[in-house]
């Protein structure tokens, strides 16, 4: 399990504009990040990590969507 000071460190290089959402566009531009994302939240492609932890659905991951998706996918 990563530690929650692990996922803050790949979530903010993820955030590329900082805005505090990981959007679709910056998990496809980070192929490599995007797939450790995948295999902490048993998720197979960004869309998938979307549709099932965007729990507001804005089109985008928080960290705290985040952080509960690995949190469930470790369940």
């Amino acid at each position: 399990m990563t530690t929650e000071q692990e996922l803050r460190s790949l979530f903010n290089t993820l955030d590329r504009d900082q805005d505090g959402k990981i959007s679709i566009n910056e998990l496809f531009l980070s192929p490599g990040l995007s797939a450790v994302i995948s295999s902490q939240t048993n998720t197979t492609s960004p869309q998938e990590l979307i549709v099932q932890y965007d729990s507001d659905k804005d089109g985008s991951i928080t960290f705290e969507e985040l952080k509960q998706a690995v949190q469930e996918a470790s369940i």
